[in-house]
């Protein structure tokens, strides 16, 4: 199997609402963005799937070599050897790549946060970052286009957050800032036993409405010159908004249910924003 076609296979079994709004790039942009996609979801399987943390610190640190041979060896993992000539032509950051790694390790060093500047930080490098590579690769003529990229990897990693509540849970994982959960009479406890009440649901609602709020920035922040060019990402927001409005129309359930979209109305919205953009 070539690089490429691992890189695809790897990002088609995620499912992700990413994958599936790839279809609508040019040849080149798609290839890119598929081994783009590819990397994160490995070094995120690194810490989601490794029940030794020693292991999983390790295996990070050997995808931080990797990166370096990326720019500058011969890297040996067929997504590392993909992104050779991706970063080449997209001119892709080094220290982003690197960043994505430690957002990542920051799952082995902290299962709680202590509150939202903290929580921002892990959003920055999970998803902020990846956003700002993606800019890279679907092009843009105004600089304010990275500040949209920004806040819109905030508002897709909030939305995330909200939508796992429950499975996060599971893993010991708690997303939601400590003081936020004091300061709704919510405690660790109820979340790790799935404890839904009148607290947790005006929590939820707190988190919803900071998660809008940065839909709404990052939207307003996107200039009218590089909305054709970044299509793609305006796609995924379209579906990742839609999940989060499917989060509370169906009561805001999430630490005993993970609300998805279908795969018809995602297509559907993604034809629907590609026009209207």
């Amino acid at each position: 199997m070539n690089p490429d076609q691992y890189c695809q296979d790897k990002a088609a079994a995620s499912g992700s609402s990413f994958y599936n709004s790839f279809r609508f790039l040019a040849k080149d942009k798609r290839r890119a963005i598929t081994a783009l996609y590819a990397f994160c979801r490995e070094v995120d399987d690194v810490v989601d799937e490794c029940s030794d943390e020693d292991v999983a610190r390790t295996t990070l640190n050997w995808w931080r070599n990797q990166v370096a041979e990326i720019y500058g060896g011969k890297p040996q993992h067929p997504v590392a050897i993909a992104l050779v000539p991706i970063v080449k032509q997209f001119n892709l950051a080094q220290e982003h790549l690197l960043e994505i790694i430690d957002g990542m390790e920051m799952d082995l060093q902290h299962p709680r946060y202590e509150n939202f500047k903290s929580l921002q930080l892990y959003c920055y490098r999970v998803a902020s970052v990846v956003g700002l590579l993606t800019v890279e690769i679907f092009g843009y003529k105004n600089r304010q286009t990275l500040k949209y990229a920004h806040d819109l990897g905030i508002a897709f990693q909030l939305t995330n957050i909200i939508r796992d509540v429950g499975e996060d849970a599971r893993r010991n994982r708690i997303y939601l800032p400590m003081d936020e959960l004091q300061q709704f009479n919510v405690t660790a406890a109820d979340i790790l036993n799935s404890r839904d009440s009148e607290n947790f649901q005006k929590l939820m609602a707190f988190q919803v409405e900071r998660a809008q709020r940065f839909y709404d920035q990052a939207l307003a922040l996107l200039p009218k010159e590089d909305k054709k060019a970044q299509r793609v990402g305006l796609i995924m927001a379209a579906i990742y908004r839609a999940t989060l409005i499917e989060v509370v129309s169906s009561g805001c359930h999430v630490l005993k249910e993970r609300v998805s979209l279908t795969p018809s109305y995602k297509l559907w919205l993604a034809f629907k924003t590609w026009l209207m953009n």
